[in-house]
């Protein structure tokens, strides 16, 4: 199977020479709000995002890949995400490579051997019953939320064989993105640029030695491949909401030296509530930043050591990504209220990184049933298969 079917999809990025990531950044900020009439991120920008490293951030050297630790990826992201929320969360796929590795290694090889910055794209629920015919699926269905979906070769959706012992984990099945059809209904009010739209299918047929458990065990050896797939997955998608939250106190400090109110009332720098929130929304995201990279740096530390992760340090790690998605959203939507009526102008930056923030933090791998889940854990109690 080649990865490259789809219509203007994206080439191989490897080979070809570094580009200033300041002026990326910069660029992206300048866009966004085409980025958001879009609803998606255009594939000029998608191609500079290979060309900075996101979706070979994981791949094998052998690959032509980076070998990036979590934590240096998550930086990455964090960085995206103080100049746009969507960019960075279409970016934070990158880390399609942990999971695909539970694919047969030659399909592996075949992906990455033949493109290190394969952008792939994955809907996996609800998941859909698919027949069997000798090691063919057949399948048919719809798939919602399938961000990043325009700039991807590659898509994955969820599927359920009868009979089939998974764990009780999800299976996905693979395949080129030009064999599926997009309906463009992508319509919310944060990361309105991901292009999250729905996937559709029709009795497609699909090699079973395509298909892997998300959340399973990793066919491939390395350290990245020993981290938990899952985990990851979250932190990734948490790390938009820190940098979303980072851009919000950066705009209300500027703000608030800016012009005086119409009412006559004093600069917002010299009103108490506004010190007070700036003061708390740094604490907070300092916290929680500090919180999300220490759990981080200290699993993968272990596993470096050749260690197996203790049960703790995998429910840290699935904690310290609602922490920091949850932190994220209230420091955004307390430095939005602080700016007071100039917030509420549509397209402003508080309101737009209030809007992302939150949206981050309604993600299935990170919303408030996630909490449930990590005490849970904390406590011994039987929980859901995958977590932590």
């Amino acid at each position: 199977m080649t990865t490259d079917t789809a219509p203007g999809g994206p080439a191989a990025a490897g080979t070809e020479p570094a580009i200033d990531m300041d002026a990326v950044l910069a660029e992206i900020r300048r866009r966004r709000l085409e980025f958001e009439v879009l609803r998606h991120v255009p594939q000029d920008v998608v191609r500079k995002l290979q060309q900075i490293g996101c979706y070979r951030a994981f791949v094998p050297r052998e690959f032509g890949g980076d070998e990036l630790s979590p934590a240096d990826f998550c930086r990455l992201l964090e960085r995206i995400a103080v100049a746009d929320a969507s960019t960075a969360w279409v970016a934070s796929f990158g880390v399609s490579s942990v999971y695909l590795a539970g694919l047969p290694p030659e399909r592996f090889a075949e992906i990455y051997g033949n493109d290190p910055d394969t952008v792939f794209a994955g809907a996996l629920f609800p998941p859909q019953p698919a027949r069997t015919n000798g090691d063919v699926l057949t399948v048919s269905g719809r798939w919602n939320y399938c961000s990043g979906v325009t700039g991807a070769s590659l898509v994955g959706v969820g599927v359920k064989v009868e009979g089939w012992d998974d764990g009780g984990l999800p299976r996905m099945a693979v395949l080129p993105r030009g064999r599926v059809t997009v309906d463009e209904n992508w319509d919310t009010i944060g990361l309105v640029a991901t292009g999250s739209h729905d996937v559709v299918l029709e009795d497609a047929e699909i090699p079973r030695d395509w298909t892997f458990v998300r959340g399973g065990k990793s066919r491939r050896e390395g350290t990245i491949f020993r981290y938990p797939s899952m985990a990851i997955a979250a932190q990734v998608l948490a790390v938009v909401g820190l940098g979303t939250a980072r851009e919000a106190l950066d705009v209300l400090a500027e703000m608030a030296g800016g012009d005086g109110s119409i009412t006559g009332a004093p600069l917002l720098a010299k009103r108490a509530y506004v010190q007070a929130e700036l003061a708390r929304g740094e604490a907070a995201l300092a916290g929680a930043r500090g919180f999300f990279y220490d759990t981080i740096e200290d699993a993968w530390q272990t596993l470096l050591a050749g260690d197996e992760l203790s049960q703790q340090q995998r429910i840290r790690l699935r904690l310290g990504a609602t922490s920091a998605a949850h932190a994220g959203a209230e420091v955004a939507r307390a430095a939005y209220v602080a700016g007071g009526t100039r917030s509420i102008v549509r397209h402003h930056p508080l309101g737009r990184a209030m809007n992302d923030a939150a949206a981050v933090a309604q993600h299935a791998f990170l919303g408030l049933g996630t909490w449930e889940s990590a005490g849970g854990a904390l406590l011994n109690q039987p929980g859901v298969p995958g977590y932590p």
